[in-house]
């Protein structure tokens, strides 16, 4: 299965259930502990983005949990959080500035924003992150971190601690998905 996007209204092609995909959900050909990360993170993205199947735009962007959180816009923000981590790795800390006004229109889907969209976008940053990781064999290369609160003073991260960060963070928003589909409609992405 290639690392395609889950488009609303259409099943994606898995055999049985979410489960089988597991395997399924490969990144690039890549050898070694690169593409052991790498296939690591595209079953993240897959659990992600099956999440949100057979969901109108509407669904998408409806909460359904005290959180402002919706299915949509956790899409949306993971996809900004890769592609700005990607950038981290090929430019530095400067790479991780953002406009807190543009965070939090991550987590929604805003006027005229679809699903879809959504999806599609993932797709393409999904892509670039798996091109550009695949083409960069030494994983110890690092960036040193910005200034903030939350990083220790001094702090330097390899490609190789960029790339689980994301796959952490990817996995950590598929369960906040799963909560808020289950609550939408009972749908589980496993089980």
């Amino acid at each position: 299965m290639s690392d395609a996007g889950v488009v609303a209204g259409t099943e994606p092609d898995v055999p049985g259930n979410a489960a089988a995909a597991v395997g399924a959900a490969e990144g690039p050909a890549v050898a070694g502990e690169c593409g052991d990360l790498l296939a690591t993170l595209s079953q993240a993205r897959f659990f992600l983005r099956f999440t949100t199947r057979d969901l109108t735009d509407e669904q998408a962007a409806g909460r359904t949990t005290v959180s402002a959180l919706c299915l949509g816009g956790l899409i949306k923000h993971v996809a900004r959080v890769e592609e700005q981590w990607l950038e981290f790795v090929a430019r530095g800390p400067d790479a991780l500035s953002q406009d807190p006004d543009e965070r939090d229109a991550d987590f929604r889907l805003g006027a005229g924003e679809t699903l879809a969209g959504a999806l599609a976008r993932y797709e393409q940053v999904a892509r670039r992150t798996d091109d550009f990781l695949a083409s960069r064999p030494d994983l110890d290369v690092d960036q040193p971190l910005p200034v903030a609160p939350w990083f220790p003073p001094g702090a330097r991260w390899s490609v190789r601690r960029v790339i689980l960060h994301v796959i952490a963070e990817t996995a950590h928003h598929s369960g906040h998905a799963d909560v808020i589909r289950e609550c939408l409609d009972g749908a589980k992405t496993m089980g």
